[in-house]
């Protein structure tokens, strides 16, 4: 006889909520490098320091593999893939090529309140001013995400969301030149008077500069970090 009250409807949903909370915690330790290349992910440990059991650690860690951020070996288990500048570069092309395709509609549809809302995350980020570094990453989150959530192909938007928080995460764990900082204030604020004006053309030009930037200092950065960690091993 089935189960199917209202008990084991609560409990099928806390599980699945267990689930996606261990997943986004494991993944977060992945990519911001609390959880370093090759580490064991050992099921049994995971559980007891997430306080949970171990099936949505095993679940989560499937995912992660799907993700490509775990990795199997035949009789090792699992372990984590490196974050190196290659893995980088194909999550940041991915942008390359969604970002300004979801652009689009926005600024052909964009509204007077939409031009607000982008102006008031863009005011927030400046008042902020870089000194919290998990602040600024939700806010610039939020500003791109206002333009794209709306588009009609949710498949898309979707990718370029999983690929944004995926740089999202490792943008915590190195810092943000003050080059960069201005720069990022600088495209934000013209990427908003290209949509005022409904110029399409301009809007994209400005864009594929913002996020090509974007990418290309992620990968430095995390060039200078391994050269950092590879000279401190030798020292």
């Amino acid at each position: 006889m089935s189960n199917n009250g209202p008990i084991a409807l609560a409990a099928d949903k806390d599980a699945e909520a267990s689930s996606t909370s261990i997943y986004d915690a494991i993944r977060h330790d992945i990519l911001s490098g609390a959880l370093e290349a090759n580490e064991r992910l050992k099921i049994s440990a995971l559980a007891k320091q997430h306080n949970t059991s171990t099936n949505p650690v095993r679940e989560a860690l499937q995912q992660l593999r799907g993700e490509g951020l775990v990795l199997f070996t035949p009789n090792q288990g699992a372990r984590v893939r490196p974050i190196d500048m290659d893995f980088v570069r194909d999550v940041a092309e991915v942008g390359y090529q969604l970002e300004p395709y979801l652009l689009k509609l926005f600024v052909e549809t964009a509204s007077a309140e939409d031009i607000a809302e982008l102006e008031r995350i863009q005011d927030e980020i400046e008042a902020l001013n870089f000194k919290d570094k998990a602040r600024h990453t939700d806010l610039n989150h939020a500003f791109h995400e206002t333009m794209y959530e709306r588009h009609y192909n949710r498949v898309a938007f979707g990718v370029w969301k999983q690929h944004r928080e995926i740089l999202g995460s490792i943008s915590t764990r190195i810092p943000i030149a003050i080059g960069r900082q201005e720069a990022i204030l600088r495209e934000h604020r013209a990427l908003i008077d290209a949509i005022k004006a409904q110029d399409v053309d301009r809007a994209v030009k400005v864009l594929n500069q913002h996020i090509g930037d974007a990418g290309r200092h992620v990968v430095d950065q995390l060039r200078i970090e391994q050269t950092r960690a590879s000279r401190h091993r030798s020292a």
